[in-house]
């Protein structure tokens, strides 16, 4: 019998991305500008930036003054057409340009360490650590001060939220602020996560986000650029709108891109928006049933919160087996495949990417042993009692 497949992460819409869309159309707003794109901006903000603090947050302010740095009450969302490009103008703010350095997590997708590139800059990666799989703090310093030594202090640094677990913040923040250099934040994952109850995606100096299709919320193709700096959300809407000055004519005085959000996919964003807190209950329910899966299995672990100052959303549930172990994750990606239930290895670390083989990596193999004995499993939140069932039933017989 052959049964429908499961996807790792495919889009769940939530029922009034049609309103929004139908609205553009009526009005005519079929362009890169347009009342979809303001509202999802404000709907952004809103979000991200509710405009209060709880008190545990002021009591953690109160103690760790540094752990304000990039975090005002305050923020700006500029709607892009993807998180790459996002990036790439957070990469042009903080001021890289071609023969500098960029400090960047090895354990993520390409897009976090492409836009390095296109600056004509070098990324300069960094191992992970164990706890939560994202940038380590150790390798982090021990970079900073050997790139310094060897007469090329890093631009910037950019960490990433890894499958929607926090990273260190504190560490990382503290890290950044004694040298002095920026961190920009790679939320392309992590939209609903939270650290110390405060939303990932504030963090930074700059933060980005991704509404690509396989995302927590999607726009189809979409994402967008954070700045606590209102000139600095005015400056990449300008980029992002191919440079044009202000004049009657087409004139440009510099380069710009064509990075503008439209407003029909800001429209599915502003429905999107509407689930997105249901959509990261839905996925970490499914992190739950994993947890009940593998709780017998002593070599498997399931990737999870390392404290409880760590809400992750779980965008995809993680499982790790121990390394030289008899449970080998590719043996259940393959059989997971015979019964059309998708499953996925770990980003493959850039640092082993043919493209990045000759860019400096500091670490201990930990990003490694994580692709080599990692496995993500489907984690969408439209999976219904039905899928689970599939889901849970195949594991258990994978596990006999």
């Amino acid at each position: 019998m052959s049964y429908p497949k499961i996807y790792l992460s495919s889009p769940h819409m939530g029922g009034n991305e049609r309103k929004y869309i139908d609205e553009a159309f009526e009005q005519n707003w079929i362009a890169p500008l347009g009342p979809n794109v303001n509202g999802f901006e404000q709907d952004l903000k809103n979000y991200l930036f509710p405009g209060h603090f709880s008190s545990r947050m002021e009591k953690e302010y109160e103690r760790n003054p540094s752990f304000r740095r990039g975090q005002g009450e305050v923020g700006e969302v500029a709607a892009l057409s993807s998180g790459t490009a996002a990036l790439h103008l957070a990469l042009i703010l903080c001021g890289v340009e071609r023969g500098d350095e960029v400090l960047c997590q090895s354990l993520t997708f390409a897009a976090s360490a492409n836009p390095i590139v296109y600056l004509g800059a070098t990324p300069v990666f960094v191992d992970s650590e164990e706890d939560t799989l994202n940038i380590s703090p150790e390798f982090l310093e021990e970079a900073i001060k050997d790139r310094i030594q060897k007469g090329k202090k890093p631009k910037a640094i950019i960490a990433v939220h890894l499958y929607g677990m926090p990273y260190k913040v504190e560490e990382i923040h503290a890290i950044a602020e004694k040298y002095e250099i920026p961190v920009i934040e790679d939320s392309a994952e992590a939209l609903g996560s939270s650290y110390k109850g405060r939303k990932c995606g504030t963090f930074g100096e700059f933060s980005i986000l991704s509404f690509n299709g396989n995302k927590i919320i999607t726009t189809s193709g979409g994402g967008a650029l954070v700045s606590k700096d209102p000139k600095m959300k005015e400056r990449a809407i300008f980029l992002a709108t191919q440079a044009r000055d202000a004049a009657p004519h087409y004139q440009h005085s510099e380069i710009g891109y064509n990075y503008r959000m439209s407003n029909i996919c800001a429209g599915i964003g502003r429905g999107q928006m509407e689930v997105l807190d249901a959509h990261v209950a839905k996925r970490r329910e499914m992190n739950k049933l994993y947890l009940e899966l593998f709780s017998t299995v002593k070599e498997v672990t399931v990737l999870n919160e390392p404290e409880n100052t760590y809400f992750c959303n779980h965008w995809l549930t993680v499982i790790k087996a121990e390394d030289g172990g008899t449970f080998k994750t590719n043996d259940l990606r393959l059989f997971l495949e015979e019964v059309n239930i998708e499953s996925r290895p770990l980003w493959k670390p850039m640092h082993l990417q043919p493209v990045f083989k000759n860019a400096p990596f500091y670490g201990n193999g930990v990003a490694e042993a994580a692709f080599k004995n990692g496995l993500c499993l489907p984690s969408g939140s439209n999976l219904g009692e039905e899928e689970r069932s599939r889901i849970s039933s195949a594991i258990l017989k994978f596990l006999q």
